[in-house]
């Protein structure tokens, strides 16, 4: 196993074995895939003997996945589903399972079977080593190349641009302490970054290689459209973990710089003019070049001028979004409140 994000505290100990563990399984034309997916997920916990929930999200399927989930949850008490009337889309899909469970660990995976169930425990094994989120690694993937290919850039890109490195931060598989989920918030198609939202909480992130499997039923739902979706959510995602809570820095400083330059240029034409006429010498600044500097050098003072409100705004708007919520996380108190 590679936890390659912090380091875990031993102090605190995974939830006791009586515990529930709720299992948030999107599902988005899997009717052949959920009944298997199911017999395989009770198999799992009637040797590890806890308490568990599985909560299937029918994200606007077409097919007959909602029949199915119907028939599950009326044959097995452990199963609740939720339908959407259209499709949201699976970051969507985790927030509402997420706001359905009731364990105190949760974990996602994929309803198509190509996360194996019997890497659960490892899961909870993992959590039980003091980290808060621990994400899947696809080391082997049955996919075609010209899905691995693309993926396995995208993670690097990810890793390099937000400072946390995982080699699978897409993967379906994770694992979460319930404050992890009670504490970030999904939308748009921001799944792909749960990893990073939760380490620029605070949250300690790890990584585990898990076994995946051929697809056996089905298609897989994603296009090459999905890259290019990512790249401009890798761009807010980087924006918000770094400036969301203080977005005048960012545009602040761009203003900063803009005015600078500005300000450099027309300094520039000023002293070029005045060498000229003191010395009586062509500097070869032509009237097109002083013309295009002085338009470059208005340009970077308004467009400086303009992101220095940009900043000022987006803090008004962060500071009123959530009056209530404080900027920081408690992690632990002594003594304890709870107590």
């Amino acid at each position: 196993m590679d936890y390659p994000h912090a380091e875990p505290s031993q102090d605190d100990a995974v939830p006791a074995g009586n515990s529930l563990i709720s299992l948030v399984i999107p599902v988005y034309n899997e009717e052949e895939s959920l009944s298997p997916l199911l017999k395989e997920i009770r198999a799992v916990f009637a040797e590890l003997d806890r308490p568990w929930e599985v909560i299937l999200v029918d994200d606007g399927s077409s097919d007959g996945s909602w029949r199915v989930i119907c028939e599950l949850s009326r044959s097995q008490p452990e199963v609740r589903g939720l339908r959407f009337r259209r499709n949201f889309g699976k970051a969507a899909a985790l927030q509402a399972g997420f706001s359905a469970s009731r364990g105190d660990l949760i974990l996602t995976l994929d309803a198509d079977l190509q996360d194996d169930p019997r890497e659960i425990p490892r899961f909870i094994t993992a959590l039980g080593e003091g980290y808060d989120l621990v994400s899947g690694w696809k080391k082997i993937r049955h996919d075609p190349w010209h899905k691995v290919l693309p993926s396995r850039v995208f993670n690097w890109l990810v890793s390099k641009v937000t400072g946390v490195y995982l080699h699978d931060h897409n993967c379906g598989f994770k694992a979460y302490r319930v404050e992890v989920i009670r504490t970030i918030r999904l939308y748009g198609e921001l799944h792909r970054f749960v990893p990073v939202l939760a380490a620029a909480e605070g949250f300690r992130v790890g990584e585990l290689i898990v076994r995946h499997r051929p697809r056996t039923f089905g298609h897989s739902k994603f296009g090459m459209s999905r890259f290019i979706k990512g790249f401009l959510d890798l761009v807010a995602v980087r924006f918000v973990s770094h400036y969301g809570r203080r977005p005048m820095h960012y545009f602040g400083t761009l203003g900063f710089i803009g005015i600078v330059l500005g300000l450099f240029l027309f300094g520039l034409i000023l002293l070029f003019r005045l060498l000229s006429e003191a010395s009586c010498l062509d500097l070869g600044i032509s009237a097109l070049s002083e013309l295009a500097l002085l338009f470059a050098g208005g340009s970077a003072i308004v467009l400086g001028t303009q992101s220095l409100m940009l900043g000022m705004l987006s803090e008004l708007v962060a500071s009123r979004l959530a009056p209530g919520e404080p900027p920081y996380r408690l992690w632990e108190t002594v003594p304890d409140s709870r107590q």
